[in-house]
């Protein structure tokens, strides 16, 4: 697309890829590593590996780049913009005939290229990440077997379970096992054992241990048994975690499974269609805001006077003003989520933003406001 654009065009487009991947690239970073913080402790408790950590957090990343693109694009483009224009390359190009419109035209080819992939993360990849991390999570709080292998510590992988293991080889030998099952407060049971292993049979995972004892105090004379043992198959799948059957949150569906849910059993909450139908719709409105950010980013750069004191002021007030209309957007969201026949302000707020940017592109709205606000220059005396 953009070999048949003119060379400037083309060169404006360069000048934009970089700050608008940067600016994305960092946000990404930091919201990123937040997010994950709270899956390392699941990790590192259940004795998962690194690769694991990696390819749990990848999954989430779907969900915030819905967010952080068209953010990280109107970071990007104003900075793109302004820098062109504090070289004077704008000056340069609009003195040699360039016009607003030829200048617009790689930024909305941006916005496009961004609202594009917004569009693919927030109907495709947000669902499938958001599904397959939680299936991944329920697999991992499951496999009692990894959260037990843990040298020199006393874990409880499960409640009444406490797990000691003294030793664990790279081939996978246990040595020194201590299991105290405390299920039944009356009738405590202590198994130990010189050695053993952790295997995943047919039938679930299974601890076997070998050369122990088992120690059990009597439930009505509080006297104590001892039972020596050769070899001792203990089932960990008891203590496992049931995956339950959950409905699906509106963030694990397609937008087809939002318009048209289907529920196996009666959802809890009787507001949960509304809760979908506004989920479907701000997923379809949202990376609108890339075309808005682009008409905000042009009209904050290029239009009005260019003199330092308004061009800055010019620049905090688009600023704030998309912040502004991004953050009304959160919340018509949850309004629409409430009171369905406010679902049209998903799309009149970015809508809106881009009519005030055009009208500002032609000089007809923020000229009047930076009028009133600059002082008055004083009348030379006659």
């Amino acid at each position: 697309m953009s070999a048949k654009l003119p060379r400037l065009s083309n060169y404006i487009l360069r000048q934009l890829a970089g700050p608008i991947a940067l600016f994305c690239f960092l946000l990404v970073g930091v919201v990123w590593l937040s997010q994950s913080l709270r899956l390392l402790d699941l990790v590192i408790n259940r004795g998962q590996s690194a690769p694991t950590f990696i390819y749990l957090t990848l999954l989430v990343l779907p969900s915030l780049l819905v967010i952080i693109l068209p953010v990280g694009f109107f970071a990007g483009a104003l900075y793109g913009l302004h820098k062109l224009n504090a070289d004077s390359e704008l000056v340069v190009m609009q003195a040699s005939g360039y016009s607003k419109i030829q200048l617009a035209t790689p930024v909305l080819i941006a916005a496009t290229v961004v609202m594009a992939a917004t569009y693919l993360c927030s109907l495709y990849l947000m669902p499938l990440g958001q599904r397959t991390m939680k299936s991944a999570v329920l697999d991992i709080r499951a496999d009692i077997g990894a959260a037990m292998l843990s040298e020199g510590a006393f874990n409880t992988p499960a409640d009444g379970l406490t797990v000691f293991i003294r030793e664990l080889s790279p081939d996978g030998q246990i040595r020194g096992i201590l299991v105290h099952d405390n299920r039944d407060a009356k009738r405590p049971t202590t198994y130990i054992a010189q050695s053993g292993v952790i295997a995943q049979t047919a039938a679930g995972g299974r601890l076997i241990m070998q050369d122990g004892t088992i120690e059990q105090t009597g439930a009505t004379n509080g006297q104590l048994s001892v039972l020596k043992f050769k070899r001792y198959v203990f089932d960990l799948d008891q203590f496992s975690n049931k995956q339950k059957e959950q409905q699906l949150e509106a963030s694990d569906r397609y937008l087809s499974e939002l318009f048209w849910p289907e529920f196996k059993t009666p959802p809890k909450n009787p507001n949960i269609l509304n809760v979908f139908k506004a989920e479907a719709h701000n997923r379809l409105a949202s990376p609108l805001y890339c075309l808005m950010f682009a008409l905000l980013a042009l009209a904050a750069v290029t239009s009005g006077r260019r003199q330092r004191g308004a061009y800055a002021l010019r620049l905090t007030v688009f600023i704030l003003l998309g912040a502004v209309l991004r953050i009304v957007g959160y919340g018509a969201q949850s309004m629409a989520a409430r009171n369905p026949s406010l679902l049209f302000l998903l799309y009149v707020i970015p809508i809106l933003g881009g009519a005030i940017a055009l009208l500002e592109l032609e000089g007809t709205w923020l000229p009047r406001l930076l009028g009133r606000l600059q002082p008055a220059e004083p009348v030379a005396a006659q």
